[in-house]
């Protein structure tokens, strides 16, 4: 068992209930990250969310898995837009 003194050697902070000031948050500008989201892959491209989703499944666009999320490299957005995409005729 521990006496009594030792739980006054706790740091201020652990006494205080475990309050702890939230991690902050790097705010680097897109063309510096090598990963994004898929809101800012269409952010950068000025398209929807969901064709973001559509280029993937076509596997149009490249991504990486990290836990549950979804990133893509933005070389493989810079690579997209580079290149032409010519519309299918349908029919």
């Amino acid at each position: 068992m521990a006496p009594e003194s030792a739980n006054q050697e706790l740091p201020a902070r652990r006494r205080q209930g475990g309050t702890r000031k939230p991690p902050a948050t790097a705010s680097v500008p897109p063309n510096a990250k090598l990963l994004v989201s898929r809101k800012m892959a269409a952010e950068m491209l000025t398209i929807s969310i969901r064709k973001v989703d559509y280029m993937i499944a076509d596997g149009r666009l490249m991504t990486r898995r990290i836990d549950n999320r979804v990133l893509i490299p933005v070389e493989a957005i810079h690579k997209f837009a580079r290149s032409d995409h010519p519309r299918r005729k349908v029919g």
